[in-house]
C-alpha cells in the first residue's frame, strides 16, 4: 500500500475545546467536517489519549476554532504540543463563553463553530464525535489555515496522537555550517542562530551551541537534545 495517497487528503487547522466541571481544555485538530447541512452537523476525532477526549466524553459538547494562516507557531504550540493535564492552555488566550458554555478561542480566529453530541464512533485510538451545530459565526477576515499550509509554509509537524501522524520527516535545504539552523524532532520549529530567540533571552547572533542548556524549545517545549542540524 502507498501510504503517501493519504498524504493528498485536505485538512484544516483547528482548535477544539470543551469542558466539564469549571475544567477546560483546547487542543490543535486537523480531522475535521461538516457532515450534513440540514440539520447542520460536524465530525471532529479525537485521540483517546489526549486530555480534551476526555471532556468531550464526559460533557457531550465541543467548540470548534478556526485558525488562520496568520497564527503563529508558537500558539499552534500551546495547543498542539502541551498537555492541558499539566498547565491551563486557555489562561493567556482570549475568550468568550458559548452558548454551550465552553470557552470559545477568539485570538488568531476566522470562526468558530459550537456542538452538542449526537453519537460517536470508536476507530481505536481515536474517537469520532458527530455533534450538532447549536451557534457558529465568522470571526475576522483572516484565511483559513490549512494543514498543508502549516506544513509547507510554516514547517509544522504533526503530533504523535494526530489522526495524520505517519513518522513523517520534513527535508530541507542543507545550511552552511557557519550558520547552521537547527530542527526539533518534535514539532519542527527551526532555530536561526541570525534570528536567535529573544523573546527567551537568546541574542541574534548566538549559535545553538552557545544556547544555555536551560533552554527550550519556544513551540513544544523539549529541550536542547531534541534538536538536530538541518539537513
Amino acid at each position: 500500500m502507498n501510504r503517501a495517497a493519504l498524504h493528498k487528503i485536505g485538512y484544516g487547522m483547528y482548535i477544539v475545546t470543551s469542558g466539564h466541571d469549571e475544567k477546560f481544555n483546547g487542543q490543535i485538530a486537523n480531522a475535521i467536517i461538516q457532515a450534513t447541512s440540514r440539520p447542520a452537523t460536524v465530525a471532529v476525532c479525537i485521540s483517546k489519549d489526549n486530555y480534551t477526549h476526555q471532556l468531550i466524553s464526559t460533557s457531550c459538547k465541543f467548540v470548534i476554532t478556526i485558525l488562520t494562516q496568520g497564527a503563529p507557531m508558537t500558539f499552534i504550540g500551546l495547543f498542539g504540543f502541551k498537555s492541558g493535564r499539566d498547565i491551563d492552555k486557555l489562561k493567556d488566550v482570549r475568550t468568550k463563553p458559548g452558548v454551550t458554555g465552553l470557552p470559545v478561542v477568539l485570538d488568531h480566529a476566522a470562526g468558530f463553530i459550537e456542538a452538542e453530541v449526537e453519537s460517536e464512533l470508536d476507530c481505536g485510538s481515536h474517537t469520532i464525535f458527530l455533534g450538532n451545530v447549536v451557534e457558529a459565526d465568522v470571526l475576522g477576515d483572516g484565511e483559513p489555515m490549512t494543514y498543508l499550509y502549516y506544513k509547507t509554509v510554516k514547517g509544522g509537524k504533526a503530533p504523535k496522537t494526530a489522526p495524520t501522524f505517519d513518522g513523517e520527516t520534513v527535508t530541507k535545504p542543507k545550511t552552511p555550517a557557519a550558520a547552521a539552523r537547527y530542527v526539533c524532532s518534535v514539532c519542527g520549529y527551526i532555530y536561526d542562530p541570525l534570528q536567535g530567540d529573544p523573546k527567551n533571552g537568546v541574542a541574534p547572533g548566538t549559535s545553538f551551541e552557545d544556547i544555555p542548556s536551560s533552554w527550550t524549545c519556544p513551540v513544544c517545549g523539549v529541550d536542547k537534545s531534541n534538536f538536530t542540524i538541518e539537513q
